[in-house]
């Protein structure tokens, strides 16, 4: 069974790149039949808080990416010293005491000797008497011993990857308080839980050839493997200082409409065309890993407005039926009310503006020379309600009263009315306006 994972740190919210992640992984299970597993990365106590962690799980919520299994890091802490003492026993883990200071002046003395920064293993040397002294001292952590060797896989999106291990530092896999590092941890956990596909940024591929090397250490056969590319700003800029105006529920709360989002993040990056889709199975079905490549990924937030508004004036008036009750709309004109604001909204707060309008009438925008030509025609505007005919009778009243015709007849009478030069057919507007200027 295909088996995938979602595995955040409760210590922020979700933004647009967790979601690139979170989404390939529960597609890939959707589409299979298989199992997601939403993974909460909380075994840094400091940073991690129960709010993130609600949030999190609202963002999913919200989406649709509906967890199949919960499971926390923080609760499985005996299963991580377990597997730590048995790669102890191996001779994979290894103490070490060096101070951040002490090995920056290492890595500074091989970059002088143009060597690569890599750990010089000093710790391996240390007899029982040496550790002693220096657990006297200060508090040791635990390295992993890496095979210096080639470390490869099929990545399915890179394709064939091939890691040099020997250019690459043993890792801390537990620091000297005890707390267990994400390299670790989720090692153990996707072999435990028989996590079948992992898909993830490209910044994890060094970190999967040591991932794979523990996971073998442990007894476990590695997942396999895809690294998305990472998204930049449509400029091609780094997108790590705007991800907090990026986040999942800012972009829920200026509008953006969940199928637009989805819609956009399973497409960005492929060699698809991006096409709005209403639901999961549909965008699962047409999801297809091979079609993404390793290029950095332009997103552009703007592109989110055109795929929701498609979205929300495709939706039908029983989806919108008490949204549009809870801003007053009579039931009678309800529906009629949707039809016309619906195709001239992006996001579902703007229909709070139209009702506005047609309930308690717009603020007129005149122009000087118009002046005297709206006053005559508002003059033979009847008071409401209005029929379906009110605009056409109205219109060629005014005509006939004033000779005027075309746009210099109707634009007056729109920003009159509306104080606006685009929106919804007159038309079909003017039977819901309950007041109009100068009347009650």
């Amino acid at each position: 069974m295909t088996v995938t994972r979602f595995a955040p740190s409760p210590t922020g919210y979700l933004h647009v790149g967790n979601l690139r992640t979170a989404l390939m992984n529960f597609l890939i299970a959707r589409k299979a039949g298989g199992t997601f597993i939403l993974r909460l990365d909380d075994t840094d106590r400091e940073r991690s808080k129960p709010e993130y962690a609600d949030a999190i799980k609202a963002d999913l919520d919200w989406l649709g990416l509906h967890w199949d299994r919960e499971e926390r890091q923080s609760a499985r802490l005996d299963r991580y010293a377990e597997a730590a003492e048995g790669l102890r026993a191996s001779g994979h883990l290894y103490e070490v005491f060096e101070t951040p200071a002490e090995l920056e002046l290492k890595r500074k003395k091989q970059l002088n000797m143009g060597r690569p920064p890599v750990y010089d293993r000093a710790g391996l040397a240390l007899d029982e008497a040496q550790k002693a002294r220096l657990r006297a001292e200060r508090e040791g952590y635990w390295r992993f011993r890496l095979d210096q060797e080639r470390t490869e896989w099929q990545d399915g999106i890179l394709g064939p990857v091939s890691i040099d291990t020997a250019s690459v530092s043993d890792p801390v896999l537990i620091r000297a308080d005890g707390q267990v590092l994400y390299t670790f941890a989720s090692s153990v956990d996707d072999i435990d839980m028989g996590i079948t596909h992992v898909v993830r940024g490209a910044d994890h591929v060094t970190n999967t050839a040591t991932q794979i090397q523990i996971m073998r250490a442990i007894g476990g056969a590695p997942p396999a493997f895809a690294h998305h590319s990472l998204l930049t700003g449509p400029q091609g800029e780094g997108l790590s200082k705007r991800l907090g105006t990026l986040s999942l529920r800012d972009l829920r709360a200026r509008g953006v409409a969940k199928e637009a989002l989805l819609s956009l993040m399973a497409r960005l990056g492929s060699s698809q065309p991006v096409e709005l889709m209403m639901s999961l199975d549909e965008i699962a079905a047409g999801f297809d890993l091979s079609q993404f490549g390793a290029a950095p990924t332009r997103f552009d937030a703007e592109d989110l407005w055109p795929l929701t508004r498609q979205r929300n004036q495709a939706l039908p008036f029983a989806a919108v039926r008490e949204r549009i009750a809870a801003l007053g709309v009579p039931d009678a004109l309800a529906e009629r009310f949707w039809a016309v604001a619906s195709q001239n909204i992006t996001t579902l707060d703007e229909l709070d503006h139209w009702w506005r309008l047609c309930r308690d009438g717009a603020t007129p925008v005149i122009a000087p020379e118009d002046a005297e030509f709206v006053a005559q025609a508002l003059a033979l505007l009847p008071d409401p309600p209005y029929g379906d005919d009110a605009w056409a009778a109205w219109t060629q009243k005014v005509k006939a009263a004033t000779g005027r015709k075309g746009r210099s007849l109707f634009m007056p009478l729109r920003l009159a009315l509306t104080g606006q030069p685009q929106g919804p057919d007159m038309a079909e507007l003017m039977p819901l306006l309950q007041k109009v200027p100068g009347r009650g």
